[in-house]
């Protein structure tokens, strides 16, 4: 009988020997938890790994396994604490909140204040100095033209970054976004699955999402659907081409069509319907998506109290419907017989 062992037993006995260590390991520390022996903060891996008479790597080990069962809590930077023990990573300093003049009243500003009351807020960075970030733990950037060199300071300093309602510049910060696409996808497919061919995108200038997404839409499901893009100003005009709906891209916009139509006594669904998307409270002029503040909010301190990743997230935040009985089917308003006219205005 030959009794060489060749190099795949002697690899595997080798990985024996280190599981039975490891899994000894882990007893011996899982006891030491539960007599009161190791308790709060554990002492750092290479004081654990003398005082258990092993090498790092086997501690490492046995301290991953023990927290992936809940018995511990791990993470970069801040230790190895006894489940239940680590501190709240949101408490340790200073949030700022980067955002425009306007903004600092802003509804959703207060939001954060309520969940984290240590907040500063701040309407200019250009000259902000290195060592006065130090105080912070993260930053929520809400303005409209926050400086990418401040943003790169931010992110080579360690610094959490929450960017909001634009999209992240670096794939080193967090993003909370509307998904303003998805929400005008799901009130055009409504208006032209209710019979509207004539449709009028109201946006900014330079902007043209809700009528690239409208378009898209009426290829899938109303080819012969006519998407205009148009302000404001010009809804009069537009109704009398043969518009019979208004998508705005938000509730502003919403307000001051509503306001060109009352005007002109053009009544509401009765001869046009108007829709609206965007972020808001709970007092929404017309129907449509939309996406309440305090899910804003509740998803950037979520994102900037989780205590298992770190890493950079993009959450785009679906709009929920409100009816305020601004929407009709077009066979409601009587236009079923009525010809389409068609008429274009620039925006």
């Amino acid at each position: 009988m030959d009794d060489t062992i060749s190099p795949s037993q002697t690899k595997s006995a080798g990985q024996t020997g280190l599981s039975y260590k490891f899994q000894r390991l882990r007893e011996k520390l899982r006891q030491a938890i539960a007599s009161g022996e190791l308790s709060g903060k554990l002492p750092g891996e290479r004081a654990l790994a003398k005082r258990f008479h092993v090498n790092a790597k086997t501690l490492s080990k046995a301290l991953t396994d023990l927290a992936a069962e809940g018995v511990l809590d791990r993470s970069i930077g801040r230790g190895t604490y006894v489940k239940g023990f680590a501190p709240a990573t949101i408490a340790a300093k200073r949030w700022l909140v980067v955002c425009d003049p306007e903004q600092v009243g802003w509804e959703l500003v207060q939001m954060i204040r309520a969940a984290h009351p240590e907040m500063d807020v701040a309407t200019d960075v250009t000259a902000v100095r290195p060592s006065f970030l130090n105080q912070f733990s993260a930053v929520i950037d809400l303005s409209s033209n926050t400086p990418d060199a401040f943003l790169r300071d931010l992110v080579v300093r360690n610094i959490p970054v929450v960017v909001v309602g634009k999209e992240p510049k670096t794939y080193s910060t967090h993003a909370v976004l509307f998904d303003g696409p998805l929400a005008v996808s799901q009130i055009g497919r409504d208006l032209m699955l209710g019979g509207h061919r004539h449709l009028a995108a109201v946006e900014p200038r330079q902007c043209t999402v809700v009528a690239d997404t409208l378009r898209k839409v009426a290829a899938r499901y109303a080819p012969k659907a006519h998407i205009d893009a148009c302000f404001a100003a010009d809804v009069p005009a537009m109704v009398e081409s043969g518009v019979t709906a208004f998508v705005c891209q938000s509730i502003d916009l919403a307000r001051a069509v509503k306001d060109q139509l009352d005007k002109r006594d053009i009544a509401i669904p009765g001869r046009v319907s108007l829709a609206a998307v965007g972020t808001t409270n709970d007092d929404q002029p017309v129907s449509g998506y939309f996406l309440h503040r305090s899910e804003k909010a509740n998803a950037i301190v979520q994102l900037l109290s989780d205590t298992q990743s770190y890493r950079p997230t993009t959450l785009w935040l679906a709009g929920r419907f409100v009816d305020r009985g601004t929407i009709s089917p077009l066979t409601a308003m009587g236009e079923e017989e009525t010809p389409m006219r068609y008429g274009v205005v620039s925006a």
